[in-house]
Parts: structure tokens; sequence; C-alpha cells
């Protein structure tokens, strides 16, 4: 007599080949584990156990946390570290020296901007937010200028392409400015000098 998996294995088969079958087993376990999903009991139904664990977690962190730092106080367990609560914006968070913040453009002896218009961040841009008119610029020993160069920070996803895409280093996320909070749409552009001063 066959074995039972022996009969459905030619239909079987079928979902674990072609190049779509790891989609096919991933729809056929979530098919399962909804068929299979046990009921809850009437107990569990109220909630209560869920918001009773729920508290215990909660009070278990905090305890453990306030008792950390009253141990700080007095001098003990200086090894260990407790969760803090930065008064923002009164008191900022220290933030680490990679952390990407809002564009500036770096300047030229002159005052100028570093940049050369070469389009390269305005080209990589996935958000397309960087809008870049090129101009002759009245030294013979650079080629060109940015007569506008613009960054619109409502579309930005600060990926740091721009940054590492440049040639010249001429724009940086490093201003250490997180705000970019306006109160309009248009005032979220940002155009050369306003760069150029952050």
């Amino acid at each position: 007599m066959e074995n039972s998996n022996q009969k459905i294995r030619p239909e079987l088969e079928k979902y674990y080949t072609g190049p779509f079958a790891l989609l096919r087993v991933a729809q056929m376990k979530r098919a399962w584990q909804q068929k299979n999903r046990r009921e809850l009991s009437w107990w569990e139904s109220t909630y209560i156990p869920s918001v009773f664990s729920g508290l215990y977690l909660t009070s278990k962190h905090f305890f453990h946390n306030l008792n950390l730092h009253i141990c700080h106080v007095v001098g003990l367990r200086k090894n260990e570290r407790a969760s803090i609560t930065y008064q923002y914006p009164e008191q900022p968070r220290p933030l680490a020296s990679r952390l990407r913040t809002r564009h500036r453009l770096t300047k030229r002896e002159d005052g100028s901007p570093r940049c050369v218009a070469c389009m390269m961040c305005e080209t990589v841009c996935p958000a397309r937010c960087i809008e870049i008119t090129a101009g002759e610029h009245p030294d013979p020993n650079i080629e060109k200028f940015p007569k506008e160069f613009k960054i619109d920070l409502g579309k930005c996803v600060y990926c740091g392409f721009c940054v590492e895409v440049c040639p010249e280093d001429a724009i940086r996320m490093d201003t250490g400015k997180l705000d970019t909070s306006e109160y309009s749409r248009a005032s979220m552009i940002y155009d050369k000098n306003r760069l150029m001063n952050e």
C-alpha cells in the first residue's frame, strides 16, 4: 500500500519549482497559520492578561532604572548605565559624529561657493530635490559655478549620496541642525545663500 505522502507528492512538487516557488511556499505557510490559529479563551478575550503583562513589563523597566539612578546618586553601581531622558529642546541630545544633518555649501577663500556645477549631486539624488543652474565663472581658472543651487528639504531623504559623490567637497551634511520645520513648503526650499550661511 502506498504512503499518503507519496500520493500527494507530485501535486506538491509544482509549488516548490519555478520562479515563484518561495512566494508560493510563503503563501501556503500563511494560509496554514490562519487555518490552524487557535481560538482565544474567554479569559484571554477580555484582554486582562495582556494589560497586566504590559503593566508588569513597563513597571519592571521603570523600577530597575529608578533603582540604578538612586544607586548612582549615592555612588554605587557606577559601571551600569541607566536610561536617561533628555529634556529636548532645552537639553539637546548628543549627536554621533557621522550623523547626517542639515546641508551646507562650503566656500572658497573669496567667499564664493566651492561648487563647480558638475550636476553630479543633482543626478545621483534619488528624491530629485536638488536643482542647479550653471553659469560661467568670471575667474578663467574655474570653468563653471552655480547661478542657482536649491535643495527642497521637504523632499530630501537625507541619504547622503550628494555628499559622497561631490568631487569638490562642496556640499556637506555636518551642520548638527536637526530641525527642519517651517510654516510653509516654500520656506523648506533652501537656496545658495541660505546653504552657505548654515
